[in-house]
């Protein structure tokens, strides 16, 4: 009988669901005694109700959006004492999907299951951990409803893979049975919060293998306009075109050295319908410049770009990495883009610009003295990890061998 792995993602941004894609990609090839593996990818808040992940997701793009700040408290504060690891397995949004949770697994009864945000496995971390109680204890002293929750429930070994250079209290859960993390940094931060080291695989964050790939500079520059030939800023802001895109672009247009600029507003079509029309009716641009708007291009541009100005979220940071792109992050959400971009500068692969160290100054150096380009790209080198998504699957093929 086949095995089945069902990998648990969100729509909260566009990361999780690009990372459970590229493990899907991995496991469909792996065999457990000739037999495939079987591998469903579930959009975990699509599943327990249309209106909380309506909810969810876009209210995580609207504040990220158009109030950064107050996301960010909420994010602190969810780091608090008050709300520390472990402890939301209370509250009624995680209670609620527990519930639906347990009629997936009687349903789909899979043998694993990875996790690319953090939301489902804590519900899946209630279950568990209600149904580990509940064999410790006579049924006879069960309340009716506690044993309709929890008897007969079978959570398989979890795996949760975190998809950006930092930790939160929301993902380290006991009940998890491995951590997939990017960096060696990660994994001590991990580490610091009593997490078993052994637990922890600092394998990378998980990119498709098509992104891998990509056509030549001169070529794709070419489709756009611009030429091969010039320095190339890439400036945007994820998929839905987050941060101070307009204000940047005039900053960078401002600047008094020859390079073209690259804009992908993403899914923002109000954003770049604005910054067409101000460019239409700019005639002293001294500078080419290219505007997009959503693309399924990134692995071609993002190999072909000499800089990129963008805000640092997990895959965005990963992809960038595994293209030797240096970064300057001029905006971040404050919260885990914030801490990506702690990781970032800590390993010396991008550049954060501050009140003095503005966009203007740092991009000026890097023009005026390719070396610091070139340091930029050795220390990237030194950090990016690829094949995770490999070494992802070899992992879960060495637990399933081991239920055999």
């Amino acid at each position: 009988m086949s095995k089945k792995v069902l990998i648990m993602s969100a729509s909260t941004g566009g990361g999780h669901n690009r990372a459970a894609r590229a493990i899907k990609e991995e496991l469909v090839n792996k065999t457990i005694d000739g037999t495939p593996i079987e591998c469903e990818i579930i959009d975990s808040l699509k599943l327990v109700n249309s209106t909380m992940d309506k909810i969810i997701s876009q209210g995580y793009e609207k504040s990220a959006i158009y109030t950064p700040k107050a996301y960010g408290s909420v994010y602190r504060l969810s780091e608090t004492t008050l709300l520390s690891r472990n402890e939301f397995k209370g509250n009624l949004v995680t209670s609620f999907m527990a519930k639906k949770f347990k009629k997936l697994l009687n349903e789909r009864k899979p043998d694993l299951i990875i996790g690319t945000h953090p939301f489902p496995m804590i519900a899946l971390s209630t279950i568990k951990k209600t149904s580990d109680s509940y064999s410790y204890i006579s049924t006879h002293h069960l309340s009716e409803s506690f044993h309709k929750y929890s008897n007969a429930i079978d959570v398989p070994p979890m795996i949760s893979v975190l998809t950006d250079y930092t930790t939160h209290s929301t993902w380290i859960q006991n009940e998890l049975d491995y951590y997939i993390v990017g960096h060696e940094y990660v994994k001590e931060l991990l580490v610091y919060d009593d997490v078993d080291s052994n637990k922890i695989k600092a394998f990378g964050i998980p990119v498709e293998k098509s992104f891998l790939s990509h056509r030549d500079r001169a070529t794709v520059l070419s489709e756009f306009g611009l030429s091969p030939d010039k320095l190339t800023v890439l400036l945007m802001g994820g998929s839905f075109g987050a941060g101070n895109i307009k204000e940047t672009l005039d900053e960078l247009l401002d600047i008094d050295r020859d390079f073209q600029v690259l804009v992908i507003t993403g899914r923002n079509e109000t954003l770049r319908e604005k910054i067409e029309k101000k460019l239409a009716s700019n005639c002293y641009i001294d500078k080419k410049v290219c505007i997009l708007g959503y693309t399924n291009k990134m692995n071609d541009i993002l190999a072909s770009v000499d800089v990129l100005v963008t805000k640092p979220g997990g895959l965005t940071t990963t992809e960038a990495l595994l293209k030797d792109l240096p970064m300057i992050v001029p905006y971040y959400i404050p919260g885990q883009e914030e801490e990506n971009l702690d990781f970032l500068c800590n390993c010396g692969a991008a550049l954060r610009t501050t009140k003095k160290y503005t966009l203007t100054v740092l991009l000026k150096v890097l023009i005026d003295d390719p070396s610091r380009l070139d340091m930029l790209k050795k220390n990237i080198k030194s950090i990016r990890k690829f094949n995770s998504s490999l070494n992802i699957a070899n992992l879960v093929v060495d637990v399933l061998s081991e239920q055999n």
